[in-house]
């Protein structure tokens, strides 16, 4: 005689899945998840790894920015392959002697912003991503009259190598496109990372940063608002980072003196 499988219970939190991607009311089947749930969630843990092991297509991308009407360049870090890049990310925070050379040789004459797209921890999720945010940001870069480097292409790269290609591509900015460390729900997260006077060394406190950017999450629509206003912020000002705060979404005040009205801007 067979024992009778345990009825799956569902929870009552059930209706909030619709506003969110976490795992949350799972049910359960006795003291466990559902087989569903527990199918589901390794899957997303595989993706996960895949996207971490997986090679950005650099020539793919270069074509692709070629047709939108951006000239590339291809550079490494020092990491010589991807498990060394994994084990050692002090080598992903600096460029190749070869790569260091070859950019120093171009003697390019001053820009405003040097952009970086780099693989990082998600191949996949600047393949995705990187371009149409571009796409969106290039009709505001221009109507500001901002000159830019050729885009570089950064395999094995963490954020920092942006910092070492700006100084050498003599930009007053950087701005680094790079794979998030992919979650369970998210393996196709890109950051966007914001440098002014960029050079080696810089810590994570000269920079700015805004991430999730994807389609189920910061659209790239307000990516670019968001970048537009910290670019104009630093230039203004002259600097990133922790004095450099994203008020974007910060309230207005309206009307003249003693006015108490407030509006979000948008």
């Amino acid at each position: 005689m067979t024992t009778p499988k345990p009825p799956v219970h569902t929870n009552p939190w059930q209706d909030l899945r619709q506003f969110t991607q976490a795992r949350i009311a799972l049910g359960r089947a006795g003291v466990s998840l559902p087989t569903g749930a527990q199918l589901a969630f390794q899957l997303a843990h595989a993706r996960a790894r895949d996207a971490v092991h997986q090679t950005l297509d650099v020539i793919a991308m270069a074509e692709a920015l070629q047709q939108a009407g951006y000239q590339s360049l291809h550079v490494n870090s020092a990491a010589i392959d991807r498990n060394t890049y994994l084990q050692r990310p002090d080598l992903g925070r600096r460029l190749n002697e070869e790569a260091r050379q070859h950019l120093r040789q171009l003697s390019l004459p001053p820009t405003d912003l040097a952009i970086v797209i780099a693989d990082g921890l998600s191949a996949p999720a600047v393949a995705q991503n990187a371009l149409p945010l571009l796409c969106s940001l290039q009709a505001r870069l221009t109507s500001d009259n901002w000159s830019l480097a050729p885009i570089i292409i950064a395999t094995q790269a963490r954020v920092a190598l942006g910092d070492e290609t700006g100084a050498l591509l003599n930009a007053r900015a950087v701005l680094v496109l790079i794979g998030e460390r992919p979650g369970l729900s998210s393996p196709d997260s890109m950051g966007a990372y914001l440098s002014w006077a960029p050079q080696p060394g810089l810590t994570d406190a000269a920079r700015n940063c805004i991430s999730n950017i994807r389609p189920d999450g910061l659209s790239y629509e307000q990516a670019a608002y968001k970048l537009h206003y910290l670019l104009t912020e630093a230039r203004k000002r002259g600097l990133t980072g922790v004095a450099l705060k994203d008020e974007t979404d910060a309230p207005v005040k309206l009307g003249g003196k003693g006015t108490n009205n407030f509006l979000l801007k948008k």
